[in-house]
C-alpha cells in the first residue's frame, strides 16, 4: 500500500477501549490523529458505548480479561459481530497469554503486541482505518429501503455490510455469525433470496467503489484492503460478476450508483421476503 493511501481521514475513527491505566496514555499518544480514543472502565461499559455512540472499533488490554469478564467480552464480540475487538499485549506474563487463549476461542482474530515499535505502527494501521464509517453510509440507504424486518434479519445485514471488507467468503461471513454456513443458505434457498454467497460479493462491490472514491487508493490498494490475494484476482472477481475490468469499475460506477444498483438488484425485489425472514434463529421454527 502507498504511502499516501494511508493518508490520515479527517474525522479519525472512534475507539472504545477497556485498558489498563498506564496503557491509556501510550495508547492515546499512538493515536493522536489517527483515531479517537473513549476510555471505559470495564467491558459492560464498552458494550453500552457501542450501543449508543459511532464506535469504529473495541480495543481491550488482555491484562484487563480476567476469567470472569470472559462472558461479558463473548457477548460483546458476538453481539456486535461487525465491530472489531482488537486485543492489546503491552507486556508478556502469563496472565497475559492464557487471557490470549480465551481471547481466541471467544472470537477476537487480531492481537497487537505493542512491547516493540513495531506494534505502535501496526495499531496505528488498525485502529486509523474507517472501515465502520464506510459501512454505515452503505447501511442506512439499504435498510431504508428494506423497511420493517425482524431484528436477526437486521443484524445478518448490518455484519454482512460491517464485515463484507474482511471476509471474502460465505463460510467465513457464518462463522463471524455463529450460524452454520449449510444452514444459512438453505435458509435463503427456501426464502427465495439470493444466495449468502451472492450478498456478500455484491456487497464487496460496493466497498470496492468507496474505496475507489480516494484517489490515494490504487487498484491494487483497494485488492488488498479488500483481502484479494492479489489485483488479479480482484480484477477476475469484477469480470465474473459485471462484466467489465477494474479500471472501468472505478471509472463508471462511481459508489451512489453502485449502491442503487445493488438496492434495485438484492433489496428492493424482496421487501416481502425479508419482512419475515428469520436467518439467524439457532432453531428452526
Amino acid at each position: 500500500m502507498t504511502p499516501s493511501s494511508l493518508a490520515v481521514p479527517a474525522a479519525p475513527p472512534l475507539v472504545a477501549a477497556v485498558l489498563r491505566p498506564d496503557e491509556r496514555s501510550r495508547v492515546e499518544a499512538a493515536g493522536s490523529g489517527w483515531f479517537s480514543v473513549l476510555h471505559r472502565e470495564s467491558i459492560p461499559e464498552a458494550i453500552r458505548t457501542v450501543r449508543e455512540r459511532p464506535v469504529d472499533a473495541i480495543l481491550v488490554s488482555v491484562h484487563q480479561c480476567h476469567a470472569e469478564r470472559l462472558d461479558q467480552l463473548d457477548h460483546l464480540i458476538r453481539g456486535f459481530p461487525g465491530i472489531p475487538t482488537v486485543a492489546l499485549v503491552s507486556r508478556h506474563d502469563a496472565s497475559g497469554s492464557e487471557a490470549l487463549l480465551h481471547l481466541g476461542a471467544s472470537g477476537v482474530r487480531q492481537v497487537i503486541d505493542v512491547t516493540g515499535p513495531d506494534g505502535w505502527h501496526r495499531l496505528r494501521q488498525v485502529l486509523g482505518q474507517p472501515t465502520t464509517r464506510d459501512a454505515a453510509r452503505i447501511q442506512g440507504p439499504v435498510l431504508e429501503a428494506l423497511g420493517q424486518v425482524p431484528p436477526d434479519a437486521r443484524l445478518f445485514l448490518e455484519a454482512l455490510i460491517r464485515l463484507a471488507p474482511d471476509v471474502g467468503t460465505a463460510r467465513q461471513l457464518t462463522e463471524r455469525l455463529g450460524v452454520r454456513c449449510t444452514t444459512l443458505m438453505s435458509r435463503f434457498a427456501r426464502a427465495g433470496l439470493p444466495s449468502p454467497k451472492g450478498y456478500l460479493a455484491a456487497v464487496r462491490l460496493v466497498h470496492a467503489t468507496l474505496l475507489f472514491e480516494r484517489p490515494g487508493y490504487t487498484v491494487a490498494d483497494v485488492a488488498y484492503r479488500l483481502d484479494y490475494s492479489s489485483p488479479q484476482s480482484f480484477g477476475r472477481h469484477v469480470r465474473a460478476l459485471l462484466g467489465i475490468t477494474s479500471s472501468e469499475l472505478r471509472r463508471r460506477f462511481p459508489f451512489e450508483t453502485a449502491l442503487d444498483r445493488f438496492i434495485t438488484l438484492m433489496i428492493a425485489p424482496y421487501r416481502e421476503v425479508w419482512a419475515s425472514f428469520r436467518p439467524l434463529l439457532r432453531r428452526e421454527t
